[in-house]
């Protein structure tokens, strides 16, 4: 290469999208001469020779806190930069222009070295939430310049150190080095090989923080062949360190990122995707791994809990990866989101099916409450803790019209009714309606309408004192404890039967002595039969219990003691095989406490 050619290789001119506070040739220092060019030649060189990537002088020129020598180690690069600039303009053959290109090349070398240094040796403090304090009014502005840098007193330092943490005094420490060295490495026209050291480093960081968080990269043949205590043990580790990634790895990766190269907007917009992509992808995209692997309806929670995360980091990840560079990551994020939704409308499918397709034909014994009641009711409740994210996961998924629900069971559908709302109670729907058939399986009618009322009532006591009451609402728990008083009744109709008809249909009617003892006879034995067969029975719920009890002692019992009173004195022992002794009204309160323990 002839000499008068070797302008573009000596002189790099600074990029053109920096920012109006990169110093330039023209701008930044006085009109130059000859004298002057010779003087700041002169003052480089002896720089240069003191602190070359080789010197023995000292370690660093950015150690301890005095920054008088690397502030005017700095000056002397942006002079010599002028002085290139100078030199070119008028001969870019000269000698001189060679000699100051090999002081630059040298000083760059030094500076390429200090930069490594810092990032190396500051590892711990620069990836912690003190790199966010350089927001806070009393660190150094992202927006900062090279010449922040050599304003900065020690005294005004030493003030903002009172009310830090060592930490956080280290972090900003080096925080504005980098930030020094970076401005003077791309006003000088060296910023890849600024971005170069940056990149390598500090990917380094995000990839070893990940790691250690438990994040690792997996193929979808991997995660397809995994059991699913294996998978759900990564599953809780994502949602462990997944917070802790975006707020304080890529959050304060991007704000370090942005604060180190803001004298250039397009390194900024191009540096922190370099280094974040390939950890974001593997972060972000977990959760669509997860969605397409084979699950039971029981895993729904576990994938609603990585929806909700996300859901939740969304406007982190949304300002983090906002960059026309970082569109994959959203992409991926968003990708990821969609696939879970749609894993879990699925998951609810099977679940609606597991319900219908129930086929067990054996009674529950004493009328209790059936193991489908119990198990869909808590899995009903557990995605009621899930209604703002059900909300969003089923607002473009409504109940097919052929299945919309009777009026009597819900009411009238409004606009303003809840996706979560509408679903819910969809699923309920389906468990009454296989709970009837499950009825039916019963001999006895009067027991079957007695199961009826129990899981009704469980049904019911979960809405009342969970979530779903607010979501299904005053009007539907009110609907429901109707048809349970209407079971309660057919149950006392049907099962007590036998002993309301045992008495004159008019027990104030005059009757004679032996239909006297033959009513008494008859109610005495159609009463022990009835209660024989239902001290088995059984109702779990206090309060129903309870009412029913009351209900067959008020019915049954005014009746009978209306009965008792007028004709107890005309009941006498015919023969010794032939006793009649009346039950008397006491005797069957006592009885009616006995009653729906299942003993």
């Amino acid at each position: 290469m002839t000499r008068k050619g070797m302008r573009s290789v000596f002189f790099r001119p600074p990029p053109s999208s920096s920012t109006p506070s990169t110093p330039s040739p023209h701008t930044s220092s006085p009109p130059l001469s000859d004298l002057i060019v010779e003087e700041n030649l002169e003052v480089a060189k002896s720089f240069v020779a003191r602190w070359g990537p080789h010197s023995t002088t000292a370690a660093s020129l950015f150690q301890g806190d005095d920054r008088d020598e690397s502030r005017q180690f700095i000056e002397v690069v942006k002079k010599l930069y002028a002085v290139m600039h100078y030199l070119a303009s008028r001969d870019s053959s000269s000698d001189k222009l060679v000699s100051a290109h090999d002081l630059m090349s040298t000083a760059m070398e030094r500076l390429q070295k200090e930069f490594f240094q810092i990032l190396s040796v500051n590892r711990e403090y620069l990836y912690s939430e003190s790199v966010s304090s350089v927001q806070s009014p009393m660190t150094i502005s992202v927006r900062s310049s090279v010449s922040d840098f050599e304003l900065e007193t020690e005294d005004e330092f030493g003030i903002a150190n009172e009310s830090i943490s060592e930490v956080e005094r280290v972090s900003m420490s080096a925080m504005a080095d980098l930030k020094a060295i970076a401005d003077c490495m791309i006003s000088t026209g060296y910023g890849k090989e600024c971005v170069k050291v940056y990149k390598t480093v500090r990917k380094s960081i995000i990839d070893e923080s990940l790691y250690n968080l438990g994040i690792q990269k997996l193929s979808f043949s991997k995660v397809q062949k995994m059991d699913w205590e294996v998978l759900e043990s990564k599953i809780k580790t994502w949602l462990k360190g997944v917070k802790t990634a975006v707020k304080s790895l890529f959050e304060q990766e991007r704000i370090l990122c942005d604060h180190v190269f803001s004298a250039s907007l397009p390194i900024r917009e191009s540096c922190f995707p370099q280094i974040s992509k390939d950890g974001a992808t593997i972060l972000f995209g977990f959760p669509e791994l997860v969605a397409k692997y084979k699950k039971s309806p029981e895993k729904i929670f576990i994938t609603l809990d990585l929806y909700e995360a996300i859901a939740d980091l969304w406007t982190e990840i949304n300002y983090i990866f906002s960059s026309t560079a970082s569109s994959n990551v959203q992409s991926q994020v968003v990708s990821s989101q969609i696939k879970l939704g749609e894993n879990i409308r699925t998951l609810i499918t099977d679940f609606e099916m597991s319900i219908q397709k129930e086929s067990s034909k054996k009674p529950v014994p004493r009328g209790g409450v059936h193991p489908l009641t119990s198990y869909v009711m808590n899995y009903i409740l557990f995605l009621s803790d899930y209604s703002r994210i059900l909300n969003d996961i089923l607002a473009d998924w409504p109940l097919p019209e052929k299945l919309s629900m009777p009026e009597s069971y819900y009411g009238t559908p409004k606009e303003e009714d809840r996706p979560i709302t509408l679903r819910l109670a969809w699923l309920i729907l389906v468990l009454l309606c296989k709970l009837d058939g499950k009825g039916e399986h019963y001999n006895d009618v009067a027991l079957s309408y007695l199961f009826l009322a129990n899981n009704l009532q469980y049904i019911v006591n979960k809405v009342r004192t969970s979530n779903l009451r607010f979501l299904l609402g005053g009007d539907w728990i009110e609907r429901h404890e109707s048809r349970i008083k209407l079971y309660a009744s057919k149950y006392r109709r049907i099962g007590w039967n036998g002993v309301f008809s045992s008495l004159p249909a008019d027990v104030k009617a005059e009757i004679s002595p032996e239909e006297v003892r033959e009513s008494f006879r008859n109610f005495n034995r159609a009463f022990e039969e009835t209660y024989r067969k239902q001290t088995s029975w059984i109702v779990p719920d206090q309060k129903l219990r309870d009412e029913i009890k009351t209900s067959l002692a008020k019915e049954l019992g005014a009746l009978y003691g209306e009965f008792y009173a007028r004709n107890r004195v005309r009941t006498r022992r015919v023969s010794e095989s032939d006793p009649v002794v009346p039950l008397s009204p006491d005797d069957l309160s006592n009885y009616f406490s006995d009653l729906f323990y299942g003993s």
